[in-house]
Protein backbone atom coordinates (compact mmCIF):
# COMPACT_ATOMS: atom_id res chain seq x y z
CA UNK A 1 0.00 0.00 0.00
CA UNK A 2 2.30 2.94 -1.16
CA UNK A 3 1.73 6.28 -2.91
CA UNK A 4 -1.83 8.28 -2.35
CA UNK A 5 -3.50 4.53 -0.83
CA UNK A 6 -0.46 4.58 1.59
CA UNK A 7 -1.37 8.28 2.53
CA UNK A 8 -4.61 8.03 3.06
CA UNK A 9 -4.63 5.06 5.13
CA UNK A 10 -2.19 6.79 7.27
CA UNK A 11 -4.60 9.58 7.73
CA UNK A 12 -7.33 6.95 8.76
CA UNK A 13 -5.39 5.46 11.25
CA UNK A 14 -4.80 9.01 12.36
CA UNK A 15 -8.65 9.28 13.14
CA UNK A 16 -9.32 5.71 13.79
CA UNK A 17 -6.59 5.58 16.22
CA UNK A 18 -6.23 8.94 17.89
CA UNK A 19 -3.00 8.78 19.85
CA UNK A 20 -1.08 6.29 17.96
CA UNK A 21 1.07 7.00 14.78
CA UNK A 22 1.40 5.60 12.00
CA UNK A 23 4.99 3.45 12.42
CA UNK A 24 7.12 3.49 9.60
CA UNK A 25 6.17 0.50 7.68
CA UNK A 26 3.89 0.63 4.22
CA UNK A 27 1.72 -2.22 4.13
CA UNK A 28 0.49 -5.11 2.23
CA UNK A 29 -3.51 -6.68 2.62
CA UNK A 30 -4.36 -9.93 1.69
CA UNK A 31 -8.30 -9.90 2.31
CA UNK A 32 -10.86 -12.75 3.09
CA UNK A 33 -8.71 -15.51 3.67
CA UNK A 34 -9.88 -19.17 4.51
CA UNK A 35 -9.20 -20.69 7.29
CA UNK A 36 -10.18 -24.39 8.00
CA UNK A 37 -11.33 -25.30 11.36
CA UNK A 38 -11.63 -29.15 12.25
CA UNK A 39 -15.27 -29.48 11.95
CA UNK A 40 -14.75 -28.34 8.26
CA UNK A 41 -16.04 -24.56 9.05
CA UNK A 42 -13.96 -21.81 7.71
CA UNK A 43 -13.38 -18.59 9.21
CA UNK A 44 -12.52 -15.17 7.09
CA UNK A 45 -9.02 -13.80 7.96
CA UNK A 46 -7.30 -10.83 6.75
CA UNK A 47 -3.40 -11.06 6.43
CA UNK A 48 -1.65 -7.66 7.05
CA UNK A 49 2.18 -8.03 5.99
CA UNK A 50 4.82 -5.08 6.27
CA UNK A 51 6.72 -4.01 3.09
CA UNK A 52 10.04 -2.77 3.15
CA UNK A 53 12.62 -3.26 5.46
CA UNK A 54 11.76 -4.53 8.86
CA UNK A 55 12.94 -6.57 11.45
CA UNK A 56 13.53 -10.37 10.93
CA UNK A 57 13.19 -11.10 14.50
CA UNK A 58 9.32 -10.04 15.06
CA UNK A 59 6.49 -12.17 15.18
CA UNK A 60 3.22 -13.02 13.45
CA UNK A 61 0.47 -11.95 15.69
CA UNK A 62 -2.55 -13.45 15.76
CA UNK A 63 -5.86 -11.45 16.44
CA UNK A 64 -9.17 -13.06 16.91
CA UNK A 65 -12.36 -10.92 16.92
CA UNK A 66 -15.91 -10.96 17.39
CA UNK A 67 -16.55 -7.10 16.14
CA UNK A 68 -15.16 -6.84 12.90
CA UNK A 69 -11.33 -7.29 11.44
CA UNK A 70 -11.20 -3.11 10.94
CA UNK A 71 -8.34 -1.46 12.09
CA UNK A 72 -10.24 0.82 14.38
CA UNK A 73 -11.36 -2.20 16.19
CA UNK A 74 -8.23 -4.42 16.02
CA UNK A 75 -4.82 -2.01 15.87
CA UNK A 76 -3.66 -4.80 13.08
CA UNK A 77 -3.07 -2.22 10.58
CA UNK A 78 -0.75 0.01 13.45
CA UNK A 79 0.86 -3.04 14.29
CA UNK A 80 1.75 -4.08 10.58
CA UNK A 81 3.55 -0.62 10.54
CA UNK A 82 5.56 -1.41 13.07
CA UNK A 83 6.76 -4.43 11.17
CA UNK A 84 4.71 -7.12 12.61
CA UNK A 85 2.83 -9.43 9.88
CA UNK A 86 -0.33 -9.46 11.49
CA UNK A 87 -3.34 -12.05 10.75
CA UNK A 88 -6.72 -10.95 11.84
CA UNK A 89 -9.63 -13.59 12.09
CA UNK A 90 -13.41 -13.24 12.68
CA UNK A 91 -14.88 -15.39 14.95
CA UNK A 92 -17.42 -18.17 14.24
CA UNK A 93 -20.39 -16.82 13.23
CA UNK A 94 -19.38 -13.38 12.57
CA UNK A 95 -18.17 -10.47 9.61
CA UNK A 96 -18.67 -13.28 7.32
CA UNK A 97 -17.02 -16.35 9.28
CA UNK A 98 -18.69 -19.48 8.71
CA UNK A 99 -20.84 -21.69 11.63
CA UNK A 100 -22.72 -19.89 14.44
CA UNK A 101 -21.39 -16.91 16.87
CA UNK A 102 -22.23 -18.79 20.81
CA UNK A 103 -20.27 -16.67 23.09
CA UNK A 104 -17.34 -17.85 24.36
CA UNK A 105 -18.59 -21.74 23.09
CA UNK A 106 -15.56 -22.17 20.14
CA UNK A 107 -12.86 -19.79 20.90
CA UNK A 108 -10.58 -22.74 22.45
CA UNK A 109 -11.13 -25.04 20.03
CA UNK A 110 -11.15 -22.61 16.66
CA UNK A 111 -8.21 -20.55 18.32
CA UNK A 112 -6.30 -23.93 18.37
CA UNK A 113 -7.06 -24.92 15.24
CA UNK A 114 -5.74 -20.75 13.84
CA UNK A 115 -2.44 -21.38 15.28
CA UNK A 116 -2.00 -24.51 14.28
CA UNK A 117 -2.76 -23.43 10.49
CA UNK A 118 -0.45 -20.13 11.16
CA UNK A 119 2.34 -22.16 12.04
CA UNK A 120 1.92 -23.93 8.64
CA UNK A 121 2.17 -21.05 6.43
CA UNK A 122 5.14 -19.62 4.35
CA UNK A 123 4.44 -16.33 6.08
CA UNK A 124 4.50 -16.49 9.75
CA UNK A 125 7.70 -15.65 10.99
CA UNK A 126 8.65 -17.96 12.77
CA UNK A 127 7.91 -16.69 16.37
CA UNK A 128 3.75 -15.79 16.83
CA UNK A 129 2.48 -13.52 19.71
CA UNK A 130 -1.33 -12.66 20.58
CA UNK A 131 -3.09 -9.24 20.74
CA UNK A 132 -5.73 -7.92 21.62
CA UNK A 133 -8.69 -6.35 23.89
CA UNK A 134 -11.79 -7.12 25.58
CA UNK A 135 -13.04 -10.83 23.72
CA UNK A 136 -10.06 -10.73 21.71
CA UNK A 137 -8.31 -11.17 25.43
CA UNK A 138 -10.22 -13.96 26.24
CA UNK A 139 -9.64 -15.39 22.65
CA UNK A 140 -6.00 -15.89 23.88
CA UNK A 141 -6.74 -17.34 27.20
CA UNK A 142 -8.88 -19.93 25.86
CA UNK A 143 -6.12 -21.20 23.72
CA UNK A 144 -2.44 -20.30 25.79
CA UNK A 145 -2.62 -22.25 28.47
CA UNK A 146 -4.03 -25.68 26.72
CA UNK A 147 -1.87 -25.50 23.61
CA UNK A 148 0.82 -24.90 26.31
CA UNK A 149 0.36 -28.19 27.98
CA UNK A 150 -0.84 -30.37 25.02
CA UNK A 151 0.97 -28.98 21.89
CA UNK A 152 3.70 -26.71 23.45
CA UNK A 153 5.79 -26.16 20.19
CA UNK A 154 2.49 -24.38 18.26
CA UNK A 155 1.41 -22.38 21.81
CA UNK A 156 1.28 -18.87 21.59
CA UNK A 157 5.45 -16.93 22.25
CA UNK A 158 3.92 -14.06 24.21
CA UNK A 159 0.44 -13.23 24.87
CA UNK A 160 -0.69 -9.21 25.13
CA UNK A 161 -3.97 -8.71 26.72
CA UNK A 162 -5.66 -5.48 27.47
CA UNK A 163 -8.58 -4.75 29.72
CA UNK A 164 -10.07 -8.78 29.65
CA UNK A 165 -9.72 -11.73 31.74
CA UNK A 166 -9.90 -15.40 31.50
CA UNK A 167 -13.90 -16.13 32.50
CA UNK A 168 -16.63 -13.99 31.81
CA UNK A 169 -19.23 -16.07 33.87
CA UNK A 170 -17.58 -14.29 37.17
CA UNK A 171 -18.48 -10.56 35.65
CA UNK A 172 -21.74 -11.97 34.25
CA UNK A 173 -22.71 -12.93 37.99
CA UNK A 174 -20.25 -10.87 39.99
CA UNK A 175 -20.49 -12.22 43.54
CA UNK A 176 -24.34 -13.94 42.83
CA UNK A 177 -25.86 -10.63 41.47
CA UNK A 178 -26.51 -10.32 37.67
CA UNK A 179 -24.50 -7.73 35.51
CA UNK A 180 -27.12 -6.49 33.60
CA UNK A 181 -26.25 -3.47 32.18
CA UNK A 182 -23.40 -4.94 30.66
CA UNK A 183 -24.81 -8.20 29.63
CA UNK A 184 -28.01 -6.85 28.24
CA UNK A 185 -26.46 -4.13 26.74
CA UNK A 186 -23.61 -6.38 24.89
CA UNK A 187 -26.28 -8.78 24.28
CA UNK A 188 -28.34 -6.18 22.14
CA UNK A 189 -25.31 -4.81 20.46
CA UNK A 190 -24.11 -8.37 19.30
CA UNK A 191 -27.31 -9.08 17.90
CA UNK A 192 -28.43 -6.22 16.02
CA UNK A 193 -24.97 -6.71 14.17
CA UNK A 194 -25.55 -9.88 13.33
CA UNK A 195 -28.87 -9.35 11.96
CA UNK A 196 -28.72 -5.80 10.55
CA UNK A 197 -25.02 -4.82 10.41
CA UNK A 198 -22.47 -2.64 11.70
CA UNK A 199 -24.20 -0.15 10.41
CA UNK A 200 -27.21 -0.49 12.34
CA UNK A 201 -25.07 -0.97 15.55
CA UNK A 202 -23.04 2.03 14.87
CA UNK A 203 -26.31 4.36 14.76
CA UNK A 204 -27.65 2.49 18.26
CA UNK A 205 -24.36 3.02 19.92
CA UNK A 206 -24.55 6.49 18.75
CA UNK A 207 -28.40 7.62 20.40
CA UNK A 208 -28.04 8.08 23.54
CA UNK A 209 -29.69 7.07 25.35
CA UNK A 210 -30.84 4.13 23.74
CA UNK A 211 -34.76 3.95 24.82
CA UNK A 212 -35.15 0.26 24.14
CA UNK A 213 -32.34 -0.55 25.86
CA UNK A 214 -33.62 1.39 28.97
CA UNK A 215 -37.25 0.19 28.87
CA UNK A 216 -35.71 -3.26 28.80
CA UNK A 217 -34.04 -2.64 31.72
CA UNK A 218 -36.94 -1.89 33.99
CA UNK A 219 -38.70 -4.69 32.80
CA UNK A 220 -39.01 -8.35 34.59
CA UNK A 221 -38.67 -10.89 34.94
CA UNK A 222 -35.23 -10.82 33.25
CA UNK A 223 -35.74 -13.36 31.33
CA UNK A 224 -38.05 -10.94 28.84
CA UNK A 225 -35.32 -8.31 28.98
CA UNK A 226 -33.81 -9.41 25.84
CA UNK A 227 -36.63 -9.67 23.94
CA UNK A 228 -37.78 -5.54 25.02
CA UNK A 229 -34.24 -4.85 23.80
CA UNK A 230 -33.77 -6.46 21.04
CA UNK A 231 -37.15 -7.38 19.77
CA UNK A 232 -36.33 -10.88 20.15
CA UNK A 233 -34.73 -13.88 22.54
CA UNK A 234 -31.14 -14.01 22.42
CA UNK A 235 -30.22 -17.58 23.20
CA UNK A 236 -27.02 -16.71 25.33
CA UNK A 237 -28.26 -14.19 27.10
CA UNK A 238 -31.27 -16.64 28.31
CA UNK A 239 -28.27 -19.22 29.03
CA UNK A 240 -26.66 -16.54 31.02
CA UNK A 241 -29.59 -16.13 33.55
CA UNK A 242 -30.32 -19.62 33.66
CA UNK A 243 -26.95 -20.53 34.95
CA UNK A 244 -27.18 -18.55 38.25
CA UNK A 245 -23.71 -20.77 39.79
CA UNK A 246 -20.98 -20.37 38.68
CA UNK A 247 -20.40 -23.96 39.33
CA UNK A 248 -22.83 -24.98 36.66
CA UNK A 249 -20.63 -26.80 33.59
CA UNK A 250 -21.97 -24.37 31.23
CA UNK A 251 -19.73 -21.50 33.36
CA UNK A 252 -17.18 -24.42 34.02
CA UNK A 253 -16.64 -25.17 30.36
CA UNK A 254 -15.98 -21.43 29.23
CA UNK A 255 -13.77 -20.89 32.14
CA UNK A 256 -9.87 -21.14 31.45
CA UNK A 257 -8.74 -19.68 34.80
CA UNK A 258 -7.41 -22.91 35.87
CA UNK A 259 -4.93 -23.07 33.23
CA UNK A 260 -3.61 -19.30 33.67
CA UNK A 261 -0.81 -21.21 35.43
CA UNK A 262 0.14 -23.19 32.84
CA UNK A 263 1.21 -20.42 30.36
CA UNK A 264 5.03 -20.34 30.02
CA UNK A 265 5.28 -17.33 27.15
CA UNK A 266 5.97 -13.67 28.74
CA UNK A 267 2.55 -11.76 29.10
CA UNK A 268 1.89 -8.10 28.71
CA UNK A 269 -0.81 -6.74 30.42
CA UNK A 270 -2.99 -3.41 30.25
CA UNK A 271 -6.19 -2.35 32.03
CA UNK A 272 -8.17 0.52 33.77
CA UNK A 273 -8.93 1.45 37.35
CA UNK A 274 -12.27 1.97 35.70
CA UNK A 275 -12.61 -1.64 33.81
CA UNK A 276 -15.25 -3.96 33.68
CA UNK A 277 -12.35 -6.83 34.34
CA UNK A 278 -10.32 -5.34 36.42
CA UNK A 279 -10.34 -7.58 39.31
CA UNK A 280 -10.37 -10.64 37.67
CA UNK A 281 -7.54 -9.25 35.33
CA UNK A 282 -5.42 -8.44 38.68
CA UNK A 283 -6.47 -12.29 39.73
CA UNK A 284 -4.36 -13.77 36.76
CA UNK A 285 -1.97 -11.34 37.18
CA UNK A 286 -1.57 -13.05 40.75
CA UNK A 287 -1.93 -16.54 39.40
CA UNK A 288 1.32 -16.01 36.95
CA UNK A 289 2.92 -14.13 39.52
CA UNK A 290 2.80 -17.27 42.14
CA UNK A 291 3.43 -19.39 39.26
CA UNK A 292 7.13 -17.96 38.91
CA UNK A 293 6.59 -15.88 35.79
CA UNK A 294 5.47 -12.35 36.73
CA UNK A 295 3.55 -10.37 33.96
CA UNK A 296 4.37 -6.85 32.88
CA UNK A 297 1.04 -4.54 34.11
CA UNK A 298 0.07 -1.33 33.21
CA UNK A 299 -2.65 0.17 35.00
CA UNK A 300 -3.98 3.40 34.17
CA UNK A 301 -7.05 5.87 34.73
CA UNK A 302 -9.34 4.78 32.26
CA UNK A 303 -12.00 2.52 31.71
CA UNK A 304 -13.08 0.11 29.33
CA UNK A 305 -13.36 2.15 26.25
CA UNK A 306 -11.56 5.37 25.92
CA UNK A 307 -8.44 6.97 27.27
CA UNK A 308 -6.33 3.60 27.35
CA UNK A 309 -5.78 2.40 23.61
CA UNK A 310 -2.73 4.37 22.98
CA UNK A 311 -1.10 3.74 25.76
CA UNK A 312 -1.61 -0.17 26.04
CA UNK A 313 -0.69 -0.08 22.25
CA UNK A 314 2.49 1.46 22.72
CA UNK A 315 3.26 -1.14 25.77
CA UNK A 316 2.22 -4.11 23.67
CA UNK A 317 4.59 -3.03 20.98
CA UNK A 318 7.73 -2.06 22.97
CA UNK A 319 7.24 -5.34 25.19
CA UNK A 320 6.93 -7.39 21.77
CA UNK A 321 10.16 -5.95 20.52
CA UNK A 322 11.97 -6.40 23.31
CA UNK A 323 11.07 -9.75 23.79
CA UNK A 324 11.94 -10.79 19.83
CA UNK A 325 14.00 -7.68 19.15
CA UNK A 326 15.98 -6.93 21.57
CA UNK A 327 15.21 -3.68 21.92
CA UNK A 328 15.70 -2.36 25.19
CA UNK A 329 12.83 -1.70 27.45
CA UNK A 330 11.83 1.85 27.92
CA UNK A 331 10.32 0.66 31.33
CA UNK A 332 11.48 1.37 35.05
CA UNK A 333 9.82 -1.51 36.98
CA UNK A 334 7.73 -4.73 35.76
CA UNK A 335 4.68 -2.63 37.17
CA UNK A 336 3.32 0.92 36.13
CA UNK A 337 0.06 2.19 37.84
CA UNK A 338 -1.53 5.45 37.99
CA UNK A 339 -2.45 6.70 41.88
CA UNK A 340 -6.06 8.65 41.50
CA UNK A 341 -6.89 11.71 43.61
CA UNK A 342 -2.88 12.38 43.46
CA UNK A 343 -2.80 12.32 39.84
CA UNK A 344 0.84 10.50 39.28
CA UNK A 345 2.02 7.69 37.51
CA UNK A 346 4.42 5.04 39.70
CA UNK A 347 6.69 2.31 38.87
CA UNK A 348 6.43 -0.46 41.15
CA UNK A 349 8.21 -3.73 41.36
CA UNK A 350 4.86 -6.07 41.51
CA UNK A 351 1.17 -5.43 42.62
CA UNK A 352 -0.14 -4.82 45.13
CA UNK A 353 3.17 -2.55 46.10
CA UNK A 354 5.52 -4.74 49.03
CA UNK A 355 3.82 -2.91 52.57
CA UNK A 356 0.46 -2.53 51.59
CA UNK A 357 -1.92 -4.11 54.49
CA UNK A 358 -4.98 -4.07 55.68
CA UNK A 359 -6.29 -1.67 57.97
CA UNK A 360 -9.89 -2.11 59.42
CA UNK A 361 -12.00 1.17 59.38
CA UNK A 362 -15.24 0.45 61.77
CA UNK A 363 -18.89 1.79 60.73
CA UNK A 364 -20.67 3.45 63.86
CA UNK A 365 -24.13 4.11 64.40
CA UNK A 366 -23.94 7.81 63.97
CA UNK A 367 -22.49 7.47 60.72
CA UNK A 368 -18.63 7.73 61.49
CA UNK A 369 -16.29 5.48 59.79
CA UNK A 370 -13.20 5.52 62.43
CA UNK A 371 -10.34 2.93 63.43
CA UNK A 372 -12.28 3.14 66.96
CA UNK A 373 -14.46 -0.27 67.47
CA UNK A 374 -18.43 1.38 67.80
CA UNK A 375 -20.17 0.91 70.77
CA UNK A 376 -23.27 -0.90 69.60
CA UNK A 377 -26.46 0.07 67.86
CA UNK A 378 -28.04 -0.25 64.33
CA UNK A 379 -28.09 1.87 60.81
CA UNK A 380 -31.51 0.59 59.01
CA UNK A 381 -33.05 1.48 55.72
CA UNK A 382 -35.47 0.08 53.36
CA UNK A 383 -34.85 -1.62 49.89
CA UNK A 384 -37.96 -1.40 47.19
CA UNK A 385 -37.76 -3.23 43.99
CA UNK A 386 -40.36 -1.07 42.50
CA UNK A 387 -38.02 1.79 43.09
CA UNK A 388 -34.59 -0.09 43.21
CA UNK A 389 -31.51 2.31 44.25
CA UNK A 390 -29.90 3.24 40.86
CA UNK A 391 -26.73 3.04 39.90
CA UNK A 392 -24.21 6.62 40.02
CA UNK A 393 -21.33 5.97 37.43
CA UNK A 394 -18.95 2.46 38.15
CA UNK A 395 -17.42 0.55 35.26
CA UNK A 396 -19.59 0.10 32.30
CA UNK A 397 -19.02 -0.92 28.22
CA UNK A 398 -19.65 2.87 27.48
CA UNK A 399 -16.66 5.50 27.55
CA UNK A 400 -18.52 7.66 30.89
CA UNK A 401 -16.54 5.07 33.42
CA UNK A 402 -14.58 7.72 35.48
CA UNK A 403 -15.52 8.69 39.00
CA UNK A 404 -19.11 10.26 39.35
CA UNK A 405 -20.33 13.01 42.16
CA UNK A 406 -22.53 11.04 45.18
CA UNK A 407 -23.80 14.02 46.76
CA UNK A 408 -27.32 13.34 45.59
CA UNK A 409 -27.27 10.46 45.60
CA UNK A 410 -26.30 9.68 49.76
CA UNK A 411 -29.33 11.89 50.68
CA UNK A 412 -31.59 8.85 49.29
CA UNK A 413 -33.23 6.97 52.83
CA UNK A 414 -31.92 3.72 50.90
CA UNK A 415 -28.56 4.18 50.99
CA UNK A 416 -26.79 4.38 54.36
CA UNK A 417 -23.60 6.83 54.64
CA UNK A 418 -20.20 6.79 56.64
CA UNK A 419 -17.50 9.03 56.79
CA UNK A 420 -13.91 9.61 58.56
CA UNK A 421 -13.16 12.71 60.27
CA UNK A 422 -10.86 14.98 58.13
CA UNK A 423 -7.89 13.30 57.78
CA UNK A 424 -4.76 14.70 59.02
CA UNK A 425 -2.36 12.90 56.41
CA UNK A 426 -3.02 11.79 53.45
CA UNK A 427 -3.91 7.92 53.08
CA UNK A 428 -3.05 5.65 50.17
CA UNK A 429 -4.74 2.45 49.55
CA UNK A 430 -3.63 0.11 47.01
CA UNK A 431 -5.18 -3.24 46.49
CA UNK A 432 -8.40 -4.80 47.02
CA UNK A 433 -10.80 -3.48 49.65
CA UNK A 434 -12.90 -5.79 51.37
CA UNK A 435 -16.16 -4.80 53.15
CA UNK A 436 -17.24 -6.90 56.54
CA UNK A 437 -20.86 -6.12 57.14
CA UNK A 438 -22.92 -7.71 59.87
CA UNK A 439 -26.51 -7.39 58.11
CA UNK A 440 -29.77 -8.71 58.49
CA UNK A 441 -32.80 -8.00 56.44
CA UNK A 442 -36.78 -9.16 56.53
CA UNK A 443 -36.80 -10.39 52.77
CA UNK A 444 -35.01 -14.19 51.72
CA UNK A 445 -32.65 -12.51 49.63
CA UNK A 446 -30.82 -9.11 49.27
CA UNK A 447 -27.81 -7.50 47.98
CA UNK A 448 -25.39 -5.62 49.71
CA UNK A 449 -23.15 -2.95 48.10
CA UNK A 450 -20.54 -1.14 49.23
CA UNK A 451 -18.78 1.73 47.87
CA UNK A 452 -15.61 4.01 48.69
CA UNK A 453 -15.61 7.28 48.15
CA UNK A 454 -13.26 10.25 48.39
CA UNK A 455 -15.10 13.36 49.99
CA UNK A 456 -13.54 16.76 48.86
CA UNK A 457 -14.02 19.53 51.45
CA UNK A 458 -15.90 21.73 48.69
CA UNK A 459 -18.58 18.82 49.55
CA UNK A 460 -18.10 16.75 46.07
CA UNK A 461 -18.05 12.66 47.04
CA UNK A 462 -16.47 11.09 44.32
CA UNK A 463 -16.37 7.28 43.46
CA UNK A 464 -13.14 5.30 44.43
CA UNK A 465 -14.46 1.90 43.54
CA UNK A 466 -17.23 -0.25 45.01
CA UNK A 467 -18.45 -3.53 44.77
CA UNK A 468 -21.81 -6.28 45.53
CA UNK A 469 -22.50 -9.09 46.96
CA UNK A 470 -26.19 -11.20 46.93
CA UNK A 471 -27.16 -13.31 49.79
CA UNK A 472 -30.25 -15.87 49.61
CA UNK A 473 -30.56 -15.98 46.24
CA UNK A 474 -30.56 -19.18 44.08
CA UNK A 475 -27.41 -19.28 43.13
CA UNK A 476 -25.67 -18.35 46.28
CA UNK A 477 -26.73 -21.35 48.89
CA UNK A 478 -22.99 -22.50 48.81
CA UNK A 479 -21.35 -19.11 49.45
CA UNK A 480 -24.00 -17.67 51.95
CA UNK A 481 -22.52 -16.59 55.23
CA UNK A 482 -24.60 -18.38 58.15
CA UNK A 483 -26.27 -15.48 60.56
CA UNK A 484 -25.82 -16.04 64.37
CA UNK A 485 -28.60 -16.09 67.27
CA UNK A 486 -29.37 -12.73 66.51
CA UNK A 487 -30.09 -12.72 62.62
CA UNK A 488 -27.16 -11.03 61.78
CA UNK A 489 -24.19 -12.16 59.02
CA UNK A 490 -20.85 -11.19 58.32
CA UNK A 491 -21.48 -10.60 54.38
CA UNK A 492 -17.93 -9.80 52.87
CA UNK A 493 -17.97 -8.00 49.98
CA UNK A 494 -14.41 -7.76 47.92
CA UNK A 495 -14.02 -4.29 46.19
CA UNK A 496 -12.96 -3.61 43.08
CA UNK A 497 -8.99 -2.88 43.31
CA UNK A 498 -7.62 0.67 43.83
CA UNK A 499 -4.81 2.68 43.82
CA UNK A 500 -5.64 6.16 45.86
CA UNK A 501 -4.45 9.06 47.29
CA UNK A 502 -7.46 10.17 50.12
CA UNK A 503 -5.38 14.04 50.49
CA UNK A 504 -5.11 15.09 54.02
CA UNK A 505 -8.43 17.33 55.03
CA UNK A 506 -10.39 14.79 52.94
CA UNK A 507 -12.78 12.61 54.02
CA UNK A 508 -13.03 8.99 53.64
CA UNK A 509 -16.61 7.84 52.72
CA UNK A 510 -18.34 4.62 52.63
CA UNK A 511 -22.28 3.69 51.25
CA UNK A 512 -23.53 0.88 52.33
CA UNK A 513 -27.14 -0.18 50.74
CA UNK A 514 -28.82 -3.03 48.72
CA UNK A 515 -28.46 -2.14 44.90
CA UNK A 516 -27.38 -0.46 42.00
CA UNK A 517 -29.69 -0.47 39.15
CA UNK A 518 -29.13 -0.96 36.09
CA UNK A 519 -25.66 -1.92 36.74
CA UNK A 520 -26.77 -4.47 38.46
CA UNK A 521 -30.62 -6.34 38.69
CA UNK A 522 -32.44 -5.43 41.19
CA UNK A 523 -32.89 -8.32 43.66
CA UNK A 524 -36.53 -9.02 44.15
CA UNK A 525 -36.08 -10.41 47.59
CA UNK A 526 -38.07 -13.38 46.88
CA UNK A 527 -34.71 -15.87 46.37
CA UNK A 528 -36.03 -17.34 43.58
CA UNK A 529 -34.28 -17.91 40.39
CA UNK A 530 -33.61 -14.44 38.54
CA UNK A 531 -34.94 -15.91 35.31
CA UNK A 532 -38.29 -15.80 35.77
CA UNK A 533 -39.14 -13.90 39.01
CA UNK A 534 -41.87 -11.49 38.93
CA UNK A 535 -42.73 -10.88 42.32
CA UNK A 536 -40.96 -8.41 44.39
CA UNK A 537 -40.75 -7.51 48.20
CA UNK A 538 -40.04 -4.49 50.38
CA UNK A 539 -36.99 -5.29 52.48
CA UNK A 540 -36.21 -3.32 55.79
CA UNK A 541 -32.69 -3.91 55.98
CA UNK A 542 -30.30 -3.87 59.31
CA UNK A 543 -26.54 -2.77 59.94
CA UNK A 544 -25.18 -4.28 63.40
CA UNK A 545 -22.61 -2.30 65.00
CA UNK A 546 -22.22 -4.09 68.00
CA UNK A 547 -18.65 -3.85 69.65
CA UNK A 548 -17.60 -7.42 70.14
CA UNK A 549 -18.60 -8.34 66.16
CA UNK A 550 -18.47 -4.81 64.17
CA UNK A 551 -19.18 -4.11 60.44
CA UNK A 552 -16.01 -2.71 59.15
CA UNK A 553 -14.41 -2.22 56.03
CA UNK A 554 -10.44 -3.29 55.62
CA UNK A 555 -8.45 -0.64 53.69
CA UNK A 556 -5.45 -2.11 51.80
CA UNK A 557 -3.23 1.00 53.47
CA UNK A 558 0.30 1.84 51.66
CA UNK A 559 2.60 3.13 54.29
CA UNK A 560 4.58 5.03 54.59
CA UNK A 561 3.06 6.83 51.26
CA UNK A 562 4.91 6.13 48.59
CA UNK A 563 7.62 8.24 46.55
CA UNK A 564 6.80 9.73 42.88
CA UNK A 565 8.19 8.35 40.07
Amino acid sequence: MTGIRGRLSRRLQARQLPGIAPGPCELRVRRGLRVPMDDGVDLLADLYTPAGDRNPGLPTVVIRSPYGRSNAVTQAAALAREGFTVLVQSCRGTWGSGGTFTPQADEQADGMATHRWVRAQPWCTGSVATYGQSYLGYCQWAVAGRMQREDPGRAPDALCLTVTMADFGAVTWDNGAFALGNALGWSQWMDLTARRGPAQLLRRIRRRPDRDLGRAFGVLPLGAGDTAAAGRPIGWYQDWLANEQLTAGYWTQQSHTASVPDVTAPVCMSTGWYDIFLPWQLRTYAQLVRAGRPPQLTVGPWGHIGGGEATSFTEAVDFLKEQFAGVASRRAAPVRAFLTGAGRWHDLPAWPPPGAAAQPWHLHASGLLDRAAPDGGATRYTYDPGDPTPAVGGPSLTPDSAPADNRAHELRSDVAVFRSAPLEAAVVIAGEPVARVRFRSSAPSADVFVRICDVHPDGRSLTVCDGIRRIGGAGTAATDPRPGDDGFAEVEVPLWPAFHEFAAGHHIGVQVSSGAHPRYARNPGTGEPAAGATATVRAEQEISHDTAAPSRIDLPVWAPAPPSS
